[in-house]
């Protein structure tokens, strides 16, 4: 059912706002469609505006790591064929045009086993952002029964981003070991009926789709029983969701879905193994496709009662009239579904941020 209003759909942030602080994205959001929504994020602001890039400082400090030498050497890294190489649009965590740094290696001599990544910061960020939340609700910026909802990018994205193939194997449990426990601290930290926590899964879909590296031969398989492990980390009193990613990345997506099939494929492989609920699911929608073909496969997605689908189809460059052809066209194959954007909004610039929530009002 939609938050506080019937006659519109309900809406999701998928995380990232690109305002300045955590307490200008509550006042603002709450303002704009703080009646529209269940969970508010923090805008993951300032040095975590770049998604996955902030936790590098956890390897820059860590004398076990150094920058990989044959990446350095070539001032610039192609995760792909299909993505090439990419450069920052511009904002407050990383100047406009450069290339990201190159990925990082364990020193020679240095075993994975001696490692101690020490605490990530997720935990200590939420908590902070968790006080001003309660603040902001406790003078009624914020309305009661609203959710505080962190986003984290899984072990997978940090590999991706920032260690050298060859010591995935190595250094993923270690980082997951990490980065689940940083999850732990929020769940004792912040009320379980305040929390909301999401994992944004985008490294898992690149490489089903055959995008991004995978050091485990059974893809399918190794990327269902991967994100079984972070989502059963999540306490079962805390609410769950799970954001099916493929970027925005420079605003494009590392490669452009062909349709639904595969985050169908995602949803229902996770739904089968994962005990505890998924309250919510989001999958995004490229602004060209309001064809049926896109949709189709919703079909078969065998969503269960608990949790919730939001369509990431709100796209600012196409205004109210393209969100309503895709959700027309998006109506013929589901029904009952919050709408979104297809990926957080936080390496926008912030004039820009005013018109994207009204937008959302708007439908």
């Amino acid at each position: 059912m939609p938050a506080g209003n019937p006659t519109h759909p309900e809406l999701l942030l998928v995380g990232s706002v690109g305002l300045r602080s955590a307490e200008e994205v509550f006042r603002t959001v709450s303002k704009v469609i703080g009646d529209r929504i269940k969970r508010m994020p923090d805008g993951e602001t300032g040095s975590r505006s770049l998604w996955v890039y902030w936790p590098r400082q956890v390897l820059e400090r860590n004398d076990a790591f150094e920058v990989d030498p044959d990446e350095a050497a070539r001032g610039t890294r192609s995760t792909s064929a299909v993505e090439g190489v990419r450069r920052w649009i511009g904002n407050e965590a990383a100047k406009q045009g450069e290339p990201p740094p190159p990925r990082m290696r364990l020193r020679t001599g240095i075993a994975a086993s001696q490692v101690d990544l020490g605490a990530l910061g997720y935990a200590d960020v939420a908590m902070e952002s968790y006080d001003i939340f309660r603040r902001l609700r406790a003078a009624n910026v914020i309305r009661p029964g609203m959710k505080f909802q962190v986003s984290l990018p899984t072990t997978a994205a940090f590999l991706n981003a920032h260690i050298v193939y060859s010591q995935h194997a190595e250094i993923e449990p270690i980082y997951r070991a990490r980065l689940l426990d940083e999850v732990h601290r929020m769940a004792r930290a912040i009320d379980a009926s305040d929390l909301a926590i999401q994992w944004d899964v985008s490294t898992e879909m690149a490489q089903l789709e055959g995008v991004r590296h995978a050091h485990f031969g059974d893809v399918k398989n190794g990327i269902f029983d991967r994100l079984k492990i972070h989502c059963e980390a999540v306490p079962r009193d805390i609410e769950l969701g799970i954001h099916l990613c493929y970027g925005d990345y420079g605003h494009r997506h590392w490669k452009e879905p062909a349709s639904t099939e595969n985050m169908v494929t995602v949803y229902n492989g996770l739904s089968e193994r994962v005990t505890r609920p998924i309250n919510w699911l989001h999958m995004p929608v490229p602004k060209g496709r309001d064809d049926e073909a896109y949709y189709e496969p919703l079909r078969r997605l065998r969503l269960k009662p608990e949790t919730t689908l939001y369509l990431g189809l709100i796209h600012l460059t196409d205004g109210i009239e393209g969100a309503r052809h895709r959700m027309s066209a998006a109506s013929n194959y589901v029904s009952g579904y919050g709408v979104a954007t297809e990926c957080g909004f936080g390496r926008r610039r912030p004039n820009t941020i005013a018109d994207l929530l009204a937008l959302h009002a708007a439908l």
